[in-house]
């Protein structure tokens, strides 16, 4: 099948005082339609920067300075800052973490998402309205009506967060960025978000990205998993494979730090450590510092193993069992 984004050794980088900082380092993956890629890892790993890269939304002093993004077949870091308007909400959408950054507290719901609309397609506002109310429904919002009408603060945080993703879904993306897109919820709503989205993803055909630092809410969710640090994917599969098999130390440091695979009082496994300064990152794997299977080798650049589709950039990748 035909990846509806493909993202092909992406580069970004940052000036600063202490020099450049290379915040997504050669980063590949694929999405097909209707399904869900997990991007996770700690807060630092370059998820969102490599969310906000693939749609031009990184400003200066950050540069993608390398790389291509596919989507349709077409390199989005070839088009023009028009063309690349026309796209972004169009072809490509995002969710972000907090939705009011999304929406405009002083303008009706109906108003913005009507807007929204016209921007790339010619019709009324009366059409428009009527298009935003079915994608309020489409979403799971009851009385879509009757929210249209309503201002953002007379929502509450789970209403708000499905605006935003109605929003994402008004001009039936090909693909949909979710950055964090439920983290601030509480766990009720949040497994009702995630629900929905897995089902827009099965009707709708939509590739979706779902960056989150959470690997219990991917596990769930996603069909991929891409796991990030401090970068760049040191581990990609499928979700069964990261996470029944990991195979990077990293990601099992990660699972091993969901409180749901321990006994109740049981003390959790912690990674040592920090996520590095990507401005003062050591030599050779980046996690080695951190890593209890580190040997002297581990200074030198890792190698790519790849085995039964589960990539894995280790010198001393897991065993599968």
């Amino acid at each position: 099948m035909t990846a509806a984004l493909e993202v092909r050794g992406l580069t970004t980088r940052f000036e600063t005082r202490g020099g450049d900082v290379t915040a997504v380092n050669n980063v590949s993956f694929s999405v097909e339609k209707g399904r869900i890629l997990g991007l996770v890892g700690e807060s630092g790993s370059g998820k969102s920067v490599t969310g906000f890269s693939i749609l031009g939304l990184i400003d200066p002093p950050g540069e993608v300075c390398a790389g291509e993004v596919l989507v349709d077949g077409n390199d989005l870091r070839k088009l023009s800052d028009e063309d690349m308007r026309k796209m972004r909400g169009n072809r490509v959408a995002m969710v972000f973490q907090d939705p009011m950054m999304t929406l405009n507290p002083v303008l009706r719901v109906g108003d913005q998402m009507a807007m929204a609309v016209r921007v790339h397609r010619k019709m009324s506002k009366a059409e428009a309205w009527e298009e935003s109310r079915k994608a309020l429904d489409t979403v799971g919002i009851p009385s879509p009506e009757e929210r249209l009408r309503a201002y953002p603060h007379q929502l509450s945080g789970g209403m708000r967060q499905r605006v935003a993703i109605a929003m994402a879904l008004l001009h039936s993306p090909a693909v949909i960025i979710a950055d964090e897109a439920t983290t601030a919820l509480d766990v009720s709503i949040q497994g009702q978000i995630l629900a929905e989205v897995r089902d827009l993803a099965d009707r709708t055909g939509a590739a979706i990205v779902w960056i989150t630092h959470d690997l219990a809410v991917v596990s769930s969710l996603a069909d991929d998993i891409c796991v990030m640090y401090a970068g760049r994917i040191v581990e990609r599969g499928t979700a069964e494979q990261v996470i029944g098999q990991p195979r990077h130390p990293y990601t099992k440091g990660l699972l091993d730090s969901i409180p749901a695979r321990h006994e109740p009082g049981t003390p959790l496994p912690q990674i040592p450590g920090s996520t590095p300064q990507l401005s003062r990152l050591p030599s050779g794997c980046p996690f080695r510092p951190r890593c209890p299977r580190a040997t002297e080798v581990c200074a030198t650049e890792p190698p790519v193993v790849t085995v039964d589709g589960q990539t894995v950039l280790c010198h001393h990748p897991l065993e599968r069992t």
